[in-house]
Formats: structure tokens, C-alpha cells, sequence
């Protein structure tokens, strides 16, 4: 029986790839990806030449059957999401779970590595040994509800936020939680790395300025009662 392998790649910084990351994608038979253009700049960069399949959000519970043929014939198939660890806010839970379903003899083993949400709360300065990750909220059912209860956390609230609405959630967190302490943390390893604290509309207002707002951003929450 064959090894299935969540491996963690890079956040932004491609020095962050691990060694055994490295080794399980070089002794692969076969790579799936979120996106294969992303992972083939990766390999690319550390001089990998291997097969890379796509298996993203939509194709994931179509492509299990393939893989778990891969599997019964002993190869070693890693997965890779675009960025941080599978399974966290992308791709390949669903994927684990119909493999440890259909092959419960098949070896599934985390590569772990880097992660958009423990980075963040790494340097945001604050007590984590208790916090709620939500990751992206919804765009529209739901939201509301969602808002209101981060407001009246007793802990830290993490979120993931596009830089196409990271204007949106600060005004609407302006609105439920006007008084909370929000720290951002934006283009996490990267040159142009930057954390932001202060008050839902002192950030918005701060952001706005910039005009020009890029990356993937990490939102932290502490409600202040």
C-alpha cells in the first residue's frame, strides 16, 4: 500500500520550504496541487523536475478515485495546496478523509510546515493559548451572525481576509466591534511584510491611505469589553 503526503510550502518565502518537504516531493511518484502552475515555480526554484497533476477545491472528491488507485499500487502521491498547510482554509481535507475512508491501511502523513495563522499570532504579541480561527468569513448568509459573535468573543478571533475586502470586514468590525484591538498581519515572510494594531476604523483609515492594498491578509480580534 502506498504513502499519502499533506506537505506545507512556503507562505511567501521560498527559504521556508522544509527538508523533509523538499525530500517527500523529490522521492514522489506523482504531485497533486491546487494550482500547478504554483507548485512548478516552487519546484522549479529547488530543481525538481515531477509529474504535477491539479486538484483544486472543485476537482478534489472527483479525483479520489485516482488516487486512491495510485495508492493501492504502493506510489507515494504528495499533496501540496498554493501556499501554508493543506486542509487549513484550502484544499485536501476531504481528500484525507475519503482515503482514511476507502484505504484505512494507506499511510497519511503530515508534512508540516509553514502557516499563515500561526505566524501571525507568532508576532502579534498577544496570549494564544486560546483563540477561535474562522478562517474566511462568508460572503453574504451568515456573515451577520458571524460579526456579532466575534464581537462578544472572550478570546482572540483569527481571520483570513482577500485584500479585496479587507476595507469591508474593518468597517463592518468597525460597526460590531467598534472598540476591539485588531492586528493585521499582511504579506506574512515576503519583503514587503507588515503588521498593523489599532482600532477597526484606525486601520481601515490607515489602509485607505495606501490606496494600493496588496496580499493576503491574517486579521486577529481581541474584543475589548
Amino acid at each position: 500500500m502506498g504513502k499519502l503526503s499533506i506537505v506545507a510550502t512556503p507562505i511567501g518565502n521560498l527559504g521556508d520550504l522544509t527538508f523533509r518537504a523538499l525530500w517527500n516531493m523529490k522521492e514522489a511518484t506523482v504531485i497533486y496541487a491546487e494550482d500547478t502552475r504554483v507548485i512548478s515555480k516552487l519546484l522549479s526554484h529547488y530543481g525538481l523536475r515531477k509529474t504535477v497533476l491539479r486538484l483544486d477545491a472543485a476537482t478534489e472528491t472527483k479525483k479520489v478515485p485516482e488516487i486512491t488507485a495510485r495508492l493501492e499500487a504502493g506510489e507515494h502521491v504528495v499533496y501540496v495546496s498554493d501556499a501554508g498547510t493543506p486542509g487549513v482554509s484550502d484544499p485536501g481535507a476531504r481528500l484525507v478523509a475519503a482515503v482514511r475512508e476507502q484505504l484505512p491501511e494507506a499511510t497519511i502523513e503530515a508534512i508540516p510546515g509553514p502557516s499563515a495563522l500561526t505566524a501571525a499570532l507568532s508576532i502579534a504579541g498577544l496570549s494564544s493559548d486560546q483563540f477561535l480561527f474562522l478562517g474566511f468569513l462568508p460572503h453574504k448568509k451568515g456573515r451577520q451572525t458571524a460579526l456579532k459573535d466575534i464581537a462578544h468573543c472572550t478570546f482572540p478571533v483569527v481571520l483570513y481576509e482577500s485584500p479585496h475586502r479587507i476595507l469591508k470586514l474593518l468597517t463592518e468590525l468597525g460597526k460590531f466591534a467598534p472598540k476591539s484591538r485588531v492586528t493585521i498581519a499582511r504579506e506574512l515572510t515576503k519583503i514587503h511584510e507588515e503588521v498593523l494594531v489599532g482600532d477597526p476604523l484606525e486601520l481601515a483609515e490607515k489602509l485607505e491611505k495606501k490606496k494600493a492594498v496588496r496580499g493576503e491578509f491574517v486579521v486577529i480580534i481581541e474584543s475589548q469589553k
